[in-house]
């Protein structure tokens, strides 16, 4: 008896199945999510936002798509802009993720959370899936804006598709990266300076503004090394009429690949969070 009873009591701390992995992450992600929407003005911000940078570059730098060797392949500055401030929207969202990590812990949330039977997987899929879904909404406000101002896409709903699946991507990405600076740095002063610091140069050496085939070689060769650009230009050929789809999926299995690689290693700073305290 008592050796059952043993057997029992260590069985029952065992991982919990795939449903129940899912299902916590469900919980997690409501509970986000309901965390953004008690926050109205943020949560207004988060809208509003696509659509100033939208409006704002789209003006202000109209005459570029009058430069030689542009127009002819990119249609108007707004055409090709606006899958760029999709991918810079969901870039500069997901750098703040880690900011509701850092008021858990400061609240203690965090701490009764990896004492809890909810595995850290599933914590770290919450945040991901809310941030996926902020940047489903921020992704279609700025189509909406974009029809309005003109902008017309040849590739259709698949092309606005592959724009979905691009940026969210990105966000996991850059949202993976943010928490784990969070878990690592518990700072927010640190984990905004440092995201800052990641995330403007990956801006500026992509084409989310600026076709890089006008910039100098070394930025092209940064270009391609970089994730954002990938995003938008699997993004932007697959909005344009004559998809090239060897362009497209190529970068969108890269963004796969390494959406998974930094979730892997983001969850694995839970380890290191708990083993500072």
């Amino acid at each position: 008896m008592t050796a059952t009873a043993t057997a029992t009591a260590v069985a029952r701390p065992s991982a919990p199945a795939a449903g129940g992995l899912l299902r916590h992450s469900g919980f997690l992600t409501v509970r986000a999510t309901r965390a953004l929407l008690r926050q109205p003005a943020f949560a207004a911000i988060t809208l509003v936002q696509p659509v100033i940078w939208l409006l704002l570059f789209g003006e202000l730098f109209e005459s570029v798509g009058l430069l030689p060797g542009f127009a002819g392949d990119h249609g108007s500055y707004l055409e090709f802009i606006t899958p760029g401030v999709a991918v810079m929207t969901a870039l500069f969202s997901s750098g703040w993720a880690g900011t509701v990590y850092i008021d858990d812990m400061e609240r203690g949330v965090m701490d009764r959370l990896l004492a809890s039977p909810v595995r850290r997987g599933a914590m770290m899929i919450g945040t991901l899936a809310y941030q996926g879904l902020t940047t489903v909404i921020q992704t279609f406000v700025v189509f909406v804006i974009a029809w309005l101002m003109g902008a017309r896409f040849e590739g259709g709903a698949a092309g606005i598709a592959v724009t979905l699946v691009a940026t969210i991507l990105i966000s996991v990405v850059i949202a993976s990266l943010s928490n784990a600076l969070a878990l690592l740095l518990r700072q927010q002063e640190a984990l905004i300076g440092i995201s800052q610091f990641i995330i403007l140069p990956l801006q500026f050496l992509s084409s989310a503004l600026m076709d890089t085939e006008l910039s100098a070689d070394w930025v092209q060769t940064v270009a391609r090394y970089n994730p954002v650009d990938w995003a938008v230009v699997a993004s932007r050929e697959a909005l344009e009429a004559g998809t090239d789809w060897g362009v497209v999926w190529p970068r969108l299995g890269l963004l796969v690949a390494l959406a998974a690689v930094m979730a892997s290693l983001a969850t694995r700073a839970f380890g290191s969070y708990q083993r500072s305290l």
